[in-house]
């Protein structure tokens, strides 16, 4: 009798260990930022914008892939890619918006640590963005000395403590599947449903996972010749991306079903601080402890893979590389005075995520445009309704940020 059970487990398990860099970037969907949004969207609009969600992540998946992608086919990251293509005057310029966007993922990040802290132990703001920064050093020293596969693994981790620690709500307290069914109907209810949609949908690519993801593609994976191997790898990474878009989109879609069964009408949840005590009064201190574990793994997980993202794309756009632990302390600096002077913490959010708006086109447009060029990617070049596709989500994001910086503003 043939053993077909041997050779289909090493199939599987050989797959599996293409598996990782999408589960890295995805901490980006799932980071403070996103708490906020989403359960300000469950509160103030029950299952309103169950819909946003959804197409957020539809679009953020199709994005990670290219990103991906591009790392594969052409051996370069992102910012690689951009440097070998532009003058210097230009690279200088592109680099000072993508650190202006590391330092604004930094602030929301430490800030959803710092506020995760001090709802499990009482702490001050300032020393819980200490020890967020301090922790996440820990993570990168992982990833210093212990090469990608580690770092993958602990962020992995870190990821499925963000899922237990949201999603436990959705199971303790169900939401009505009609409900749930009602809110795939793409409608608003006023200019302040609006607002919302466009902070969930305009904020939902952060540009530091789409340059990140095309180097962790390539560090992972190299870069192999056109044929069979590589056909494999980016089927590889579409089941990565896939899984990992499927995971971080259960986690941002539990949030909005929570917050939209528990703490719909309840006054004072418009900060997180206000939803993790509406959550402790409703569902118990349990579910509740759970919640600020899962916003204390987002922004330690969040901050580190920043400060990743930052260090390659510094490497990327001018060829200049400073220790990674050292990059993690500068753009550290910035959040803790943030805390330190007493600006409100949620507000501190809404503002990084207005300031990384500004760099979503610079990451999608070159993305979209390097992925459509034959001579760059050869047979593995976009298909023409993939770049169509491409070019409409990077046109809708791009314009959606826009409106959000401009609600924000004129708000």
């Amino acid at each position: 009798m043939v053993d077909t059970v041997r050779p289909a487990f090493r199939r599987a398990r050989s797959g599996s260990l293409l598996l990782g860099p999408a589960f890295v970037a995805a901490i980006a969907y799932v980071d403070p930022g996103n708490v906020a949004s989403n359960i300000s969207a469950g509160a103030q609009f029950g299952f309103l914008l169950v819909w946003v969600i959804v197409c957020a992540n539809a679009m953020a998946g199709l994005v990670q892939f290219l990103s991906a992608k591009l790392g594969v086919v052409t051996g370069m990251s992102l910012p690689e890619t951009v440097r070998a293509r532009a003058t210097r005057g230009v690279r200088l310029s592109y680099w000072a918006q993508a650190e202006l966007v590391a330092i604004a993922t930094d602030l929301a990040e430490v800030v959803g640590g710092a506020i995760a802290l001090y709802l499990l132990f009482d702490l001050p703001l300032v020393i819980g963005g200490v020890i967020t920064g301090i922790v996440s050093m820990g993570l990168l020293l992982v990833q210093d000395r212990g090469g990608q596969r580690g770092f993958e693994r602990v962020i992995t981790g870190l990821l499925a403590v963000i899922a237990v620690g949201f999603v436990t709500s959705v199971v303790v307290a169900p939401p009505e599947p009609g409900s749930v069914v009602g809110g795939l109907v793409p409608r608003f209810d006023g200019a302040e449903s609006v607002l919302i949609a466009t902070a969930m949908l305009g904020a939902t690519v952060m540009p530091h996972a789409v340059y990140l993801h095309s180097g962790l593609a390539r560090d992972r994976h190299g870069n192999p010749p056109p044929g069979p191997a590589r056909r494999r790898l980016l089927r590889a990474t579409r089941v990565d991306v896939g899984l990992a878009m499927v995971l971080a989109g259960a986690v941002n879609l539990s949030m909005l079903l929570a917050a939209a069964t528990t703490l719909r009408g309840v006054e004072g949840v418009d900060s997180i601080e206000g939803a993790h005590a509406a959550v402790a009064d409703s569902l118990g201190s349990f579910v509740a402890l759970l919640f600020a574990l899962g916003l204390l793994a987002s922004g330690l997980a969040s901050t580190s893979v920043g400060a990743y993202a930052g260090a390659m794309i510094m490497d990327g756009l001018l060829r200049r590389r400073i220790p990674l632990l050292l990059r993690r302390l500068i753009t550290l600096i910035p959040a803790i005075v943030v805390l330190a002077i007493g600006v409100d913490p949620t507000r501190a959010l809404i503002v990084s995520q207005v300031v990384l708006s500004f760099g979503i086109p610079f990451a999608l447009i070159p993305l979209v445009r390097f992925t459509s060029d034959r001579a760059l990617m050869g047979d593995d070049v976009n298909h023409r309704v993939t770049s169509g596709l491409a070019w409409v989500v990077a046109g809708v994001i791009s314009v959606l940020n826009v409106v959000l910086i401009y609600l924000t503003v004129a708000g």
